[in-house]
């Protein structure tokens, strides 16, 4: 745990990202000539063993010139972000503080997030919310929607009484499988509506009329935080996800939410190119 993975070879490559499976891939796209690679190396090495649940992968690039290719990679230091095999960021040059910031935006809370902890093969999506693009109906000016979304940033209280629609943006289309609600048994939600792919954010009075993709009746043991399996097929391609909470589990004046998180994966679109040969056979020179 914890330690830099140095790749061999463009296969070596495509292994470690196949096993990887949705934990966070740093990698550092380096050079043996490059003053700035050897100049951020032993950082680099320090930043894993202080995130060991990320993996942290040495490519160089001269004997990895395809994979080096393919990820569009032409100065070093580069450092590429992924999950589930998908770019999610990248960075060049030899910035230490900008390379750490960008492994705890995307290293995710405490509880697990190897996918493992909750739903086998899906991800915690937080990572592709559009934090600025999102907001809440009927939240509490001291309780904003931004506190459940952190699983240990306060939480989500409606306002003037218990009803809230929350709207999520993803920065690129996801498929939801299940969420996850941790809530207080009393104040937590107990009927929520779910809408995708809205062009704006619904009103209470059409939240209350439209017709839900799925209608979830939560009860108190789902409000500690297990998973909650939705209609998969239903929710494919998601832009966007709105939540409608029509009351709450006892019938109090405001409803609050400690934590949400959906679970799910990114849509693999122009990213598979990065994992096939794109040209020739191995030997082969382009």
């Amino acid at each position: 745990m914890g330690s830099v993975r140095i790749i061999s070879n463009d296969s070596h490559y495509q292994t470690e990202m196949t096993s990887s499976g949705t934990k966070l891939v740093v990698a550092d796209f380096t050079a043996s000539w490059c003053p700035p690679c050897q100049r951020i190396a032993p950082i680099f090495e320090q930043l894993a063993g202080k995130y060991p649940r990320a993996i942290f992968l040495k490519i160089d690039v001269d004997k990895c010139q395809e994979t080096a290719a393919n990820q569009g990679v032409s100065a070093m230091p580069t450092f590429i972000f992924y999950r589930n095999k998908l770019k999610i960021d990248r960075i060049q040059g030899a910035d230490a503080v900008a390379l750490e910031s960008k492994i705890q935006q995307y290293y995710g809370s405490e509880e697990g997030e190897d996918g493992d902890s909750s739903v086998q093969g899906h991800m915690d999506l937080s990572t592709f919310i559009y934090k600025t693009q999102c907001e809440c109906l009927n939240e509490s000016d001291d309780h904003p929607l931004a506190h459940c979304l952190a699983s240990n940033g306060g939480f989500l209280e409606s306002d003037c009484d218990e009803q809230l629609i929350i709207s999520l943006t993803f920065t690129q289309a996801v498929k939801i499988h299940s969420l996850k609600i941790k809530a207080p048994q009393d104040k937590g939600p107990k009927t929520v509506k779910l809408f995708i792919n809205q062009p704006r954010t619904l009103d209470f009075d059409m939240a209350d009329s439209y017709q839900a993709v799925q209608e979830l009746q939560l009860t108190a043991e789902e409000l500690e935080g297990t998973p909650v399996n939705l209609r998969y097929v239903k929710f494919q391609n998601v832009q966007n996800v709105q939540l409608f909470v029509k009351d709450n589990q006892s019938g109090s004046e405001t409803t609050q939410i400690e934590h949400l998180v959906l679970l799910g994966s990114p849509i693999s679109t122009t990213n598979m190119g990065d994992f096939k040969r794109v040209a020739g056979k191995k030997g082969e020179s382009h």
